[in-house]
């Protein structure tokens, strides 16, 4: 769903993600809006993510200028090339976790 939702958005398509049954009754230019804080709690690097704080702010004042938001994390990093997907896995294609405690 991230991957379609950045796909939309880069090709200025926000309102192809709204929920068929709550297009009449959805207000776009907010739905736009919510889309765009939404993409900026995701992006790839945590460093440029809004604080919870910002965030709450973003959504309280709709005239605030919104910075524009890079590629979330994971968008792509498998689906783009197969072939360095395969080669993120061990020679039997399995991963181990060891899960210890602190």
């Amino acid at each position: 769903m991230l991957n379609q939702a950045w796909q939309l958005w880069n090709e200025g398509n926000k309102a192809e993600l709204i929920d068929p049954m709550l297009s009449d009754s959805c207000n776009a230019e907010e739905f736009s809006r919510y889309m765009h804080i939404g993409l900026l709690c995701v992006q790839e690097d945590a460093s440029d993510r809004p604080t919870m704080s910002s965030v709450v702010l973003m959504l309280k004042s709709h005239n605030s200028f919104l910075p524009q938001p890079e590629r979330p994390a994971f968008v792509g990093r498998f689906m783009d090339n197969p072939e360095a997907a395969a080669s993120n896995f061990s020679v039997n294609e399995m991963t181990l976790s060891d899960v210890d405690p602190r």
